[in-house]
């Protein structure tokens, strides 16, 4: 008897070419292979969108995944990449995934400082003594995988202009950003004294002038709705992006629990006066280069197949991004 065997052998599937407009009416046409966006070629399959809008998906510059573990749902709803600012050192960052992940470990603090008497009383600070623990801190947190820092800049108990000094001195010369924690006119000057390079949040008391003017060439990631859109906060934004802030798209989920890109973030960013343009800018294109997601922000041959598909322009209606009609994440319709 002779066997014959039989090998089959698998045809790979052409690539999905997605075809709908821009932000603004454009037409979009890009397929997708794999994980990517390619060109598109004569021989793809025609995923027509039904003149449909694409966006890049989002970037939370502010979350917490340790205190609110929602990597997945985050995907499913259109955030592609995260920035954590204050996990305890055992959060596990595979816990991250499918989501291009920025961490800082915990927010370095004075001794007894915030946030440990308070919710991140169980790892999400890292408390230093002296200016000398507080450098030694910050090349800790790098060599376990950080790739920028956050620092507490509040109180009392607060740390000093000398802790200050050398926990940004050494971030720096370890390639590494520092948002601070500072919510006052006085704690903003103390950040920019230190040559801080980013607000973690929109300061919720009146900024000065020189607060203002400290952070024109700086970033400030916007969280108004984690404390409550109060008018003064509101009027920080607007002033600071006038001055010529980059202004991010952060939640501070966790302490907020919407996993969605978030209405009510939208909607306080329209009222600090950021149109749709400014606010799709501040979560797609602006986060992926001030954290280096080189993947993510835009839509090109590439890049990740990562977007969102919308039943109106953002553009007019920035809302629309928090109820998206499609999620692609990775290249996967999710």
């Amino acid at each position: 008897m002779i066997s014959i065997a039989i090998c089959l052998v698998a045809i790979a599937a052409p690539p999905q070419r997605i075809v709908g407009r821009l932000p603004g009416g454009a037409p979009f046409e890009l397929a997708i292979v794999g994980d990517r966006f390619v060109a598109p070629s004569p021989g793809d399959t025609i995923r027509e969108l039904g003149g449909r809008y694409v966006v890049p998906a989002f970037i939370d510059s502010h979350v917490h995944l340790a205190y609110l573990p929602r990597a997945a749902d985050l995907a499913k709803a259109g955030v592609a990449g995260v920035v954590d600012l204050a996990s305890p050192l055992a959060f596990d960052r595979a816990a991250a995934r499918p989501l291009t992940l920025a961490w800082s470990g915990p927010m370095l603090t004075a001794r007894g400082g915030y946030p440990t008497q308070d919710w991140g009383h169980d790892g999400y600070g890292l408390e230093c003594d002296d200016a000398k623990s507080a450098a030694a801190a910050v090349d800790r947190l790098r060599d376990l995988g950080a790739t920028l820092i956050k620092v507490a800049i509040t109180g009392p108990p607060a740390l000093d202009d000398a802790q200050l000094t050398a926990i940004v001195a050494r971030a720096h010369a370890r390639g590494m950003k520092v948002a601070a924690h500072a919510l006052t006119d006085r704690d903003v000057l103390r950040a920019a004294a230190a040559q801080v390079d980013i607000l973690a949040h929109t300061p919720v008391t009146p900024l000065s002038e020189a607060a203002v003017r400290a952070f024109a060439d700086r970033t400030v990631i916007s969280t108004l709705a984690a404390f409550g859109g109060s008018p003064a906060a509101i009027e920080n934004l607007r002033r600071l992006r006038k001055a010529g802030a980059r202004v991010l798209y952060g939640t501070d989920l966790g302490n907020t629990r919407d996993v969605r890109i978030q209405e009510v973030e939208i909607a306080l960013m329209i009222r600090a006066g950021m149109d749709g343009r400014a606010i799709l800018d501040a979560g797609t294109r602006a986060p992926a280069v001030m954290w280096s997601f080189d993947g993510l922000g835009v839509l090109a041959p590439g890049k990740k197949a990562s977007f969102l598909v919308l039943a109106k322009d953002p553009i007019v209606d920035p809302t629309v991004l928090s109820n998206p009609a499609m999620v692609w994440i990775d290249g996967a319709l999710r």
